[in-house]
């Protein structure tokens, strides 16, 4: 081969969607190229010339419609194969050359071979963006994880006996008895063939022996009635996101009929995996002092690398890390308790924001507040304003720095009874001012963690309610979505920041994540949905028709790739040494993961209008 040629190949071995063939179709990929020369001001593609497939070497072209406006540029390193490979056409579509360049032609036919000779080098060119990130998160996973990862180990694989059950009439020294001859931790207890409740060791010995309880009782007195339950063909990594979020150690699993498989537990699990959040949700509750829960917080950076490293993605690492955070709050407010005494009324405390909606990363502030009962006097709230202090403080000390806005619950604002809660709902809702958007930003995205979680049910459904019909307070809230827009600019270029020590890079979380997040709230609201994970939010959104079943599914796949890069440059972070935060430099990008990361954000961009039409926001500017 000679040296034009060699040139050739190591120029399309290093530019997409090139870089996808195989080494042997690129070595052959020279001799099927032509060189053309176009000088400024040429048409472009050439009139009357065949269809091909043109990769710009140097110089540039711009499209533009039939009233002048520029639509695309095209860069060197691009190229330009819509006439090959049947996608997106532009208005008008006849380009010009607008400085002297130098192309890289190939035909239709070779480039329809290609594509049946490559499957990576076609998927480049899927028409349906959605497909292309599917396909591109898919790429980010793929060189990671091995068989053993939790995401490709199904739940009902783990099983490893058939289930011990025993019906409800029977008694507590029944059960122990059988647990004792089938060398059981556990009981799965039926009422024919339906499961009603399990029995643990950990229910003998908290609910009967320490409770003084007659043995000759029926089990069903101390059985956990109506466990939670996992389909057989989840992953179990999907069970061990359960098992610490509910502080269980056994989970019961069922077919797709919920015909009773098995169970499994948490020790089954870790016989799977090293570093993960079972182990670490264990250790977490066994503590019995803030130095303890520090430096179990302190392996959070390196689970969230070990997790990205073996091939999980954003959505199932958020719901992990969230998880462990949710137990380092519950067991903050126990030695809270322990140390302050019992509440002198109920109350719930409340999570908002990233952390409720289970999509926290390592690198998190706080949002929470107090729900207390209507009982409350004014003399009660020294006890939680301590509290609120006690568990704020330990989870600054464990890496969760304090809220920029004071959205905690050591602020008397964010600690109130019910039927002041209720107030400030109302007023949000029926007076949609800036401020008041902003907090229902915050606080539409809140669950209750702990203590009496009843509090928030029934006011969730009231402020839902009153959500769903009001077009004046959802028009505003639209607008408000529409104020973090994606950083992409003219000709589909990045818009990146440009000082200071993020210079050169965009704000990922601000400029990617939110957005979607935003969006998903108000189709929430829209349809009186309940749930606040924002994925969740979409799929509710869809099969209410609040939301197209097109705009859903894109929406997913954009947030899915956004989030995938985010937490895996944090890991990255993590694992050069240094402080993970959001600002990604798109030149640690690969060329195929900056293309990728323009489609999501062109997929935001799009919804994001359809919303403003929708609504009509540029009435409320």
């Amino acid at each position: 081969m000679d040296v034009e040629l060699i040139e050739i190949r190591d120029y399309l071995a290093e530019h997409p969607p090139f870089d996808q063939l195989p080494d042997d179709l690129v070595a052959e990929l020279p001799r099927q190229i032509t060189v053309r020369y176009l000088r400024r001001g040429a048409e472009f593609p050439p009139v009357g010339e065949e269809q091909a497939v043109w990769l710009l070497r140097t110089g540039a072209v711009e499209f533009r419609d039939g009233d002048g406006e520029l639509m695309e540029r095209l860069s060197e390193g691009e190229h330009h194969a819509s006439p090959c490979s049947g996608g997106p056409t532009l208005p008008g579509q006849q380009g010009k050359v607008i400085e002297d360049s130098l192309f890289y032609v190939l035909s239709c036919s070779a480039f329809e071979a290609l594509r049946e000779q490559s499957p990576a080098f076609s998927n480049h060119f899927e028409k349906n963006l959605r497909a292309r990130l599917q396909h591109a998160i898919t790429q980010l996973q793929q060189h990671r994880g091995s068989s053993s990862n939790l995401m490709h180990v199904e739940a009902g694989s783990l099983i490893k006996r058939v289930p011990i059950t025993i019906s409800a009439d029977k008694s507590i020294r029944q059960a122990a008895d059988l647990m004792s001859r089938e060398r059981a931790s556990s009981l799965l207890v039926v009422e024919g063939e339906q499961l009603i409740g399990i029995l643990t060791d950990r229910d003998l010995r908290q609910r009967c022996i320490a409770a003084g309880v007659d043995v000759a009782r029926p089990l069903s007195e101390i059985m956990t009635a109506n466990p939670q339950t996992l389909d057989s063909h989840a992953p179990a990594f999907e069970a061990l996101i359960q098992m610490t979020r509910l502080h269980i150690h056994h989970m019961p699993i069922v077919d797709q009929k919920n015909q009773l498989k098995g169970i499994i537990t948490a020790s089954d699990i870790l016989h799977q995996h090293n570093l993960n959040t079972v182990s670490l949700a264990s250790t977490i509750r066994h503590c019995q002092g803030l130095d303890c829960l520090v430096e179990a917080s302190q392996q959070l950076p390196e689970l969230q690398a070990q997790l990205i490293s073996n091939g999980m993605n954003a959505q199932q690492l958020t719901r992990a890390l969230s998880a462990v955070t949710d137990g380092i709050t519950q067991r903050l407010l126990e030695l809270a308790e322990e140390t302050l005494g019992p509440p002198p009324v109920p109350y719930a405390w409340m999570v908002a924001g990233s952390q409720a909606r289970r999509e926290q990363t390592t690198v998190s502030d706080q949002d929470n507040a107090l729900l207390l009962s209507d009982d409350a006097q004014p003399e009660h709230d020294k006890y939680f304003a301590e509290l609120a202090r006690f568990v704020s403080d330990g989870l600054a000390a464990c890496g969760f720095v304090y809220c920029p806005g004071d959205v905690m619950a050591t602020n008397p604002t964010w600690r109130q009874p019910r039927r002041v809660w209720r107030k400030y709902f109302d007023k949000w809702i029926n007076s949609p001012e800036p401020m008041a958007l902003m907090h229902s930003c915050i606080f539409f995205d809140m669950r209750p963690l702990y203590g009496d979680l009843e509090l928030f049910k029934g006011m969730q459904q009231e402020t839902l309610a009153q959500c769903k019909d009001n077009t004046i307070f959802l028009s505003h809230m639209a607008a408000n979505a529409l104020q973090y827009r994606p950083p992409l600019g003219f000709f589909r270029q990045l818009v990146l920041i440009h000082d200071g020590e993020h210079d050169d890079s965009l704000d990922i979380k601000h400029r990617g994540v939110i957005p979607v997040v935003d969006l998903a709230r108000v189709y929430a609201l829209s349809g009186g949905i309940a749930a606040i994970n924002t994925h969740d939010r979409l799929k509710a959104a869809e099969e209410l028709g609040v939301l197209s079943h097109d705009g859903a599914q894109d929406l997913q796949h954009a947030l899915a790739f956004i989030a995938t890069l985010r937490a895996r440059h944090q890991a990255q972070q993590h694992m050069d040494g240094m402080a993970m935060d959001n600002y990604l430099r798109p030149d640690k990008l690969t060329r195929p993961e900056r293309a990728q990361l323009k489609d999501a954000f062109s997929i935001i961009n799009t919804l994001q209008q359809a919303m403003a039409a929708r609504y009509q926001t540029g009435r409320m500017r």
